[in-house]
Order: C-alpha cells, then structure tokens, then sequence
C-alpha cells in the first residue's frame, strides 16, 4: 500500500514538474502605439513593450477615403500574410486592413509557444486602441477566423473586466468558422488524454498528418501554406492545450457578445463541427446574422468560391441591415433586424 502511495507521489511530482510552457506577456508598461512605416509590413509596440510584426492594406485612392477599419486575427499555427488576397481586396472596396502576427506565431518569437488566454485578449484590445488613436473617427470592425474568431468572443464578452469597454469601440465583428469546439464539446477520454499530454510531454510536437482533415478545396493554396516557413508544421502539445482552452472561452464568451455579429460558416468545415456553431448561436444575445456557405470549407476566405465570401463581408460593414450578395443568409435574430 505504502509503495503505491510512494509511486502516485511520485508520478504527480514529475507531471507538475512539466507544466505546459506560457510564453506570458509582461506587465503595463505604456500605452500602445503603431510603429508605422511607409511599407505593408509595419509593427505594433504592445503596452508591455513587445513589438509584433503586423500588415496593413490601405485603399490608394485619395478621393475616396477609408470607410471603415478590419482588423483581421489569423486562426492557430497561421499568420498575418493569411489575409493578404481578400485584404487587398476590401482594400479596393475602401476598407483598410490591418492584421498581426499574435505571439507564437509568424514572426512573432518565440514561435511554437502558447501565449495564454490574457496576454492574447489584451494584445487585441492593444491593436484596436493604437488604431483608433492612428484614425479616429473611423469606424473598427473585427475579422477572426478560426482561433481568431475565439479570440475576439474571449476579449469581448461584457461580463469580464475590459469587455464591455473594448465592445464599445468596435461597430461589429465577424466571426469566420470560429474555434469553439473547446473540452467541453471533447469525450471525457481526450480531454484526459490532452491534459496528460501537456504535462508531461509538453514540448512534444505533433503534426495534423494522418487525421484524414482537409481545410479548404483550394488545393494550391493548401500546398503554398505548405511551403511557407512561417506557417508551423508541428505544434508542441502544450500549445495545443493552451488553445482548446482558448476556444472553450470562445463558446463561454457568446453569452456575453453585445456587439454586432456576422458568423459565418461553411458545409462542409471538417475542423469545426456544426453543433459547436449551433451552440454558439443558442447563447448569443448579441444581435447576430448567420451565413452558412453550401460549398464552403474551413478556410472560407481562401476556398475557391472566397470572393463571394469577401463580397458579403464587405456589404456587411457597410450595412449591417442590407441584403448580402451571396443570398446564403440562413439566420438573424431579431436584434439584428431592429438594431441601429
């Protein structure tokens, strides 16, 4: 008995002696500015000092000025450059974009290290706030996708400390197959299995290979991704527990989203299973419009048929009451239709 009390003893002190890396950002120590530069790549200098590489696309028509502000997050493992095709062209429709690489990823170093839920959100909150002092006036709406999108849920939900006020300087958010399918949507033995994973091998790396998933239908964009060095190939098991945490506070930030939103989600998503979509529509109480694509995939800004997908994104800041081009709008709650 003692001995198998000594080896339980044991076993909990080398799996807490492997707790899950947190790259954590560190305390306030400014406020947040945009190192702007006459190029697309610029930087933002975070309130805790770190510098982030981020992109921007900026209409070049003089005589029709920006019209409104997206701020785009990348889903897990991607980066900024992801947006760089429907970017430039809501560039075009005189939308300027901007998007960085959220730390761990991209440029963005460490790479391959997660974050943490509160360094992600404040970054965020950082980004809005060096944008509207760079353009006041200017209307802001928030693009995620995938993790991105549960980013933007975790920063805005009202209920928790510096929601409510980053709710209130942004127009709306848009939300793009968002991550939501937390450990509260996993069977009980891969939660277990996950959280043995982290800590214990936590440094371990993984790699989507053999899952049988495909993204997108875009094949030659799947392989440019592919070859790209800043896109991460294998993710370090802790990371991957940080961000199935990060959507589990995604879903539980829907109840707390007053801000206007448009989801948007495609048929055949083989990372994101509809019922986690559903579930996030049964506790939004923010006035919503949900756009569900009969050919669309994962990565639904890059699908072969994504114009149309940028198109109702566009048409959507630009009234958030108007019809949208695509005519695949299956849902609006009735906050949607009557909000100002």
């Amino acid at each position: 008995m003692m001995k198998n009390v000594f080896l339980v003893v044991i076993g909990l002190i080398l799996i807490a002696a492997c707790e899950p890396t947190i790259q954590a950002g560190g305390p306030v120590m400014r406020a947040p500015v945009l190192a702007l530069s006459a190029e697309r790549e610029t930087r933002l200098i975070a309130s805790d000092g770190k510098s982030l590489p981020m992109r921007r696309w900026l209409p070049d028509n003089a005589e029709k000025p920006t019209e409104a502000i997206l701020v785009a997050l990348h889903g897990f493992n991607e980066y900024s450059n992801v947006f760089d095709d429907p970017a430039s062209w809501w560039a075009g429709q005189r939308i300027a974009v901007y998007a960085y690489d959220q730390r761990g990823f991209g440029k963005s170093e460490p790479r391959g290290l997660w974050p943490g839920n509160p360094t992600l959100v404040r970054d965020l909150k950082d980004v809005v706030q060096a944008i509207r002092d760079c353009h006041p006036g200017i209307p802001i709406f928030l693009l995620g996708t995938s993790m991105g999108g549960a980013v933007i849920m975790s920063a805005l939900d009202e209920r928790y400390p510096g929601g409510q006020d980053l709710a209130r300087q942004v127009s709306g958010i848009i939300l793009s197959a968002p991550a939501v399918w937390g450990r509260s949507e996993m069977h009980p033995f891969f939660q277990l299995a996950l959280w043995l994973s982290a800590h214990t091998l936590p440094a371990n790396n993984v790699t989507g290979r053999g899952l049988g998933v495909q993204a997108s239908d875009n094949i030659e964009m799947l392989r440019a991704l592919g070859r790209d060095p800043l896109i991460i190939k294998q993710t370090r098991v802790d990371a991957v527990y940080g961000v199935v945490g990060m959507m589990d506070a995604g879903l539980a930030g829907a109840a707390g989203l007053k801000a206007e939103t448009l989801l948007l989600y495609g048929d055949n998503d083989q990372i994101v299973p509809s019922h986690a979509i559903e579930n996030v529509l049964q506790r939004l109480e923010a006035p919503y419009r949900y756009v569900r694509y009969p050919k669309g995939w994962h990565m639904l800004l890059h699908d072969l048929q994504a114009k149309i997908v940028w198109q109702d994104i566009a048409a959507w800041i630009g009234d958030r009451k108007g019809a949208l081009p695509s005519g695949h709008e299956i849902m609006k709650n009735k906050l949607a239709s009557t909000a100002d």
